[in-house]
């Protein structure tokens, strides 16, 4: 069988397993594209699925615009259950029942967790406290009290409510600002009612444009000759808008040097005259500089 070669760059949305971490997804694809420059845009907790966008080569230099995306979910919040970690996956703290809530009560509560609001992250995070994870801090026995940030919901809808026992089940469709935890929504909601609250299941369904649509299981991506999906020009005109550079313009940009701005304000990316894709301009002081230089 013939030697496969490593992968030429780009992006790869992946639709995760549950049970893993991004930095597990991360080391496969480091194997798969046979490559260490591998890196993700926007964490998922090992209980989570769905979406997560992968940067291989230079393309892994995108991933801070990827980042700031806005991000969907479906997810399953129960309400009369607490866990320390505000997801299934940690100890349960407390209960109570949640079984006489109406649905307007349920709906009365959620309100104030919609649009631009403030939220505290869930203790048991990867934010850093005096350069220590948070979830470690938990994990050794240290309470820990995260400032509360802001954050916009943009989308908190309920899908269904199941009723089991002193249970209440529901299944939310959400679109959140980057930053936002969706067990943090869990945890704070089921605090309002006096229940408690804790999430079950996660599904990421989209980051920015890039959704479950296009994405591909590490199995179907292990049986491809390049596991990347998306290579680096395309990756460009996907997160950006595009702007096609004259041969001498591209010359001066491949060295660095700024062009005369267009009157763009977001960030965008310039292409060659063949197609290659040059470098992320932003426009300042009348000229387009390169934030990200991508070639040679």
């Amino acid at each position: 069988m013939a030697q496969k070669t490593a992968t030429a760059g780009g992006l790869v949305v992946v639709d995760k397993p549950g049970g893993m971490t991004s930095h597990d997804v991360v080391s496969r694809m480091r194997r798969l594209a046979r490559t260490r420059r591998v890196g993700h845009g926007g964490t998922l907790d090992p209980m989570a699925t769905g979406v997560l966008i992968v940067g291989v080569e230079k393309a892994t230099r995108l991933l801070t615009y990827v980042i700031g995306s806005t991000k969907q979910y479906t997810a399953t919040i129960r309400l009369g259950e607490s866990t320390i970690t505000d997801d299934a996956e940690g100890e349960v703290v407390a209960r109570a029942d949640a079984s006489t809530l109406t649905d307007l009560e349920i709906e009365t509560g959620l309100a104030p967790l919609r649009g631009d609001i403030l939220q505290v992250p869930s203790s048991v995070s990867a934010i850093k406290v005096n350069g220590v994870r948070s979830y470690h801090r938990v994990r050794s026995g240290e309470e820990v009290a995260l400032a509360a940030r802001p954050v916009t919901v943009s989308r908190l809808d309920v899908l269904a409510l199941r009723r089991a026992g002193t249970h209440v089940d529901l299944d939310v469709d959400v679109a959140v600002s980057s930053g936002t935890y969706i067990r943090a929504l869990a945890r704070d909601l089921g605090a309002a009612l006096g229940v408690g609250g804790h999430l079950t299941a996660l599904r990421r369904t989209a980051v920015g444009n890039f959704t479950l649509a296009e994405a591909a299981t590490l199995d179907e991506l292990a049986t491809r000759e390049d596991p990347v999906t998306m290579p680096l020009p395309a990756a460009a005109d996907r997160c950006f808008p595009r702007r096609d550079a004259t041969a001498e313009e591209a010359k001066t940009l491949s060295h660095g040097g700024p062009l005369t701005a267009i009157g763009l304000t977001d960030p965008y990316a310039v292409f060659a005259p063949d197609g290659t894709v040059l470098a992320i301009v932003q426009e300042r002081d009348g000229k387009a500089r390169p934030e990200i230089v991508l070639v040679p």
